[in-house]
């Protein structure tokens, strides 16, 4: 069994990125892992980073309540997914201001004479996102690889964790076929069962 924290920005309950998030709960849960779900916006998370904490937040005293218990999940964890929508080729606000006041300094990473050090290592990431354009188009004039670099690497690999995967799925939408829907919900499981479903119980 292992610790995992999922952490999901979209604003509509019925969306297809909670279907992805419900989908992905349930084949942990299935292997008898721990998990725990931050719904961003069902939980009211406050993604305005205050001037006090962007001054004074490497003291574990001025931080506030709901970064301190973030704060203690990620640690805590084993593997982190984050879970969210592509706008405008970037993760929402909602997911950003979680990364702004979590992922804040002395705690994901410190700066050190050589540069920026991460303090998250010896745990997995796992990054989910979700677009209406199709994933070619990003491709085809570089906007995925600056997506991957300033998302995945900038953020996640920065702070220490080991990226296990990035998965994508794209031409999601209302007209979206319940076949597409249903394939990429399997995808989504293959996966989980791929990394997870071998871990040796506690």
């Amino acid at each position: 069994m292992q610790k995992h924290l999922i952490v999901v920005a979209h604003p509509v309950e019925d969306s297809f990125t909670m279907s992805m998030t419900r989908a992905y709960l349930g084949e942990l849960l299935r292997m008898g892992h721990d998990v725990r779900v931050h719904d961003l916006y069902r939980m009211g998370f406050n993604p305005v980073l205050s001037a006090r904490e962007l001054t004074e937040g490497s003291d574990v005293h001025v931080r506030m309540a709901d970064v301190l218990i973030a704060q203690e999940d990620v640690r805590e964890a084993d593997v982190v997914t984050v879970i969210y929508p592509l706008w405008w080729m970037a993760m929402p606000a909602m997911m950003k201001g979680y990364i702004d006041r979590v992922f804040s300094r002395g705690f994901a990473y410190e700066i050190q004479p050589g540069g920026a050090q991460g303090l998250l290592s010896g745990r997995r990431a796992v990054v989910v996102t979700i677009s209406g354009a199709p994933l070619a188009s990003f491709m085809e004039d570089g906007r995925w690889q600056a997506m991957q670099l300033l998302q995945d690497t900038h953020i996640f690999r920065a702070a220490g964790f080991e990226l296990i995967g990035h998965l994508h799925f794209d031409e999601v939408g209302p007209a979206m076929p319940p076949a597409a829907a249903a394939n990429d919900l399997t995808r989504l499981r293959g996966f989980v069962r791929g990394h997870f479903a071998s871990v040796p119980a506690a």
